[in-house]
């Protein structure tokens, strides 16, 4: 009987141990309220203390290239105006060391409504050595003022997805990399066919001059109806440690219609059921024309 009793008591310590040991599942909350609190920043302190106090060490911003975004706020004065935005499309990886958030904003440097300037921002977040959300990326585009009501999509990270830490995050960001080049080489050959393939079904497609489109049928028609054809170069890559959330971004020259023009994109790549990277997310940033 002692030692059965033993067994079980040495057997509680191990399940216990290996529980304590299992990384707490994070909660979509934490990248919303990164998000609130840099809102609230930029109210209290302006656009470009805001930035600077929130930016992760290799941030980015595109302005239109992207630059890193401690040297662009670094070297301007204080920017004028005033600037709110509100985050209607999160997620957050299972590990908590990747997240974003998407949504309406509105600029304004006057004083009547004629000077406001609608848009909808994404800003991708994760963690430094402290754990702590800092941003890593940030852009927008522009549009008309909003006709209705943004849609909420706020969703907690799979709790079967939540791993140790990976022992090797280069090969994360390979595979994501990877992923990206494939897509975009498949978007020389066939727009419509590529998006078919790589998006995800809940997908968002964030082009300038347009409200976000929502669902990949209405993607796919959006993309029909306005004659694009995209050539694409991937720039970099990461993904998060607990391998269900990454991101990508690169230059890309777009045809549309007639039109050529030169944008950056960023995307948001979420893993499925059968381990399949797909795009969640899309934003083009519009360049100069060469």
């Amino acid at each position: 009987m002692k030692k059965i009793f033993s067994a079980v008591i040495i057997l509680s310590c191990f399940v216990s141990l290996a529980h304590a040991q299992k990384p707490d599942l994070a909660h979509v909350d934490k990248v919303i309220k990164a998000e609130d609190d840099f809102n609230k920043l930029v109210a209290r302190k302006g656009i470009k203390s805001a930035f600077l106090e929130v930016a992760d060490i290799e941030g980015i911003v595109f302005k239109p290239q992207p630059v890193k975004i401690v040297d662009f706020y670094s070297n301007i004065d204080k920017q004028p105006g005033t600037l709110s935005w509100n985050p209607k499309f999160a997620r957050i990886s299972a590990n908590g060391d990747l997240a974003f958030t998407a949504g309406p904003y509105v600029y304004q440097n006057g004083k009547t409504d004629d000077d406001k300037v609608y848009g909808d921002y994404v800003s991708i977040w994760r963690t430094d050595e402290n754990n702590k959300l800092k941003l890593l990326m940030d852009l927008g585009i522009q549009h008309p003022e909003p006709e209705q009501e943004a849609i909420v999509d706020f969703k907690e990270p799979d709790s079967s997805k939540l791993i140790a830490p990976s022992k090797d995050p280069f090969n994360g960001k390979s595979v994501i990399l990877a992923t990206d080049k494939i897509f975009n080489h498949s978007l020389s050959i066939s727009t419509l066919a590529s998006y078919k393939e790589f998006l995800s079904p809940e997908g968002r497609y964030y082009f300038p001059g347009f409200e976000p489109i929502i669902g990949k049928d209405k993607i796919m028609k959006f993309v029909d109806n306005e004659a694009i054809g995209i050539t694409a170069e991937t720039v970099d890559a990461g993904r998060s440690t607990s391998n269900d959330l990454a991101y990508s971004y690169g230059t890309a020259r777009i045809t549309k219609g007639q039109v050529v023009s030169n944008y950056n994109y960023v995307r948001i790549w979420e893993i499925d059921n059968d381990h399949k990277w797909n795009i969640l997310l899309e934003i083009f940033s519009a360049v100069e024309n060469d």
